[in-house]
């Protein structure tokens, strides 16, 4: 082979490496939310939301969310999965008190670039606002497990201390999620798609039907 064709290759496999080493490993790829107000179908009013969870049966946070939001999106990785619920009654603050007073959560962050993170067993539940409409808050619902092998850990160390995941998720897992996340394997909250860039969703809108499977990344942060 001819030295110049070994020199190009050689050029071209060293701005792939750096192309992989300088991928965002804190909070992910970053893709905008395209969830809007006509995402989501009518809701009942605040009140009766409200008291429709003050009543609810369950205490269990995942069934309550589910009875009283609209899903827009399921996220799904190895066998795990996030759902994603959506709301234009509530505000952050008013939606986090509603929750927190009729299901107690293990642990409570604060509010943080719009964001607010509450552990619950066997479930994490984060409030944002949609980037696409800020009268939208979006209810992610994600299994620990999803959590455990997905996330980002620089974007949970934002809102809890390494020594409290590590306590919950054990073996390491920070260290071994920050390894995996040299890949771009990491997955720092909802903005619509994947859990991981190179991977595809399952998305179904309620009131436009649901689209074929479709990739392109979830928000790996904000």
């Amino acid at each position: 082979m001819p030295k110049k064709w070994m020199l190009f290759i050689g050029l071209i496999f060293m701005i792939l490496l750096l192309t992989a080493c300088s991928s965002p490993i804190d909070r992910g790829i970053q893709q905008e939310s395209a969830v809007t107000a006509a995402d989501i179908p009518n809701e009942p009013s605040q009140n009766d939301i409200k008291n429709a969870i003050s009543n609810s049966p369950s205490n269990q946070v995942d069934a309550i969310i589910a009875a009283n939001f609209p899903l827009i999106d399921t996220v799904t990785e190895d066998g795990t999965s996030a759902q994603i619920y959506a709301t234009t009654q509530f505000g952050l603050s008013e939606l986090s008190s509603v929750l927190t007073s009729n299901v107690q959560p293990d642990e409570k962050s604060e509010v943080i670039d719009d964001q607010q993170v509450f552990i619950y067993p066997d479930y994490f539940v984060t409030l944002k606002p949609s980037e696409a409409d800020e009268d939208v808050l979006l209810i992610e619902v994600a299994s620990e497990t999803f959590v455990e092998r997905n996330y980002s850990p620089s974007f949970l160390q934002t809102y809890f201390t390494i020594r409290m995941l590590d306590s919950l998720f054990g073996n390491n897992w920070t260290n071994r999620r920050t390894q995996a996340c040299l890949t771009g394997d990491c997955y720092g909250g909802y903005s619509g798609g994947s859990a991981k860039s190179s991977k595809k969703s399952i998305f179904g809108t309620p009131g436009r039907g649901s689209s074929s499977f479709r990739g392109g990344g979830t928000g790996f942060g904000k």
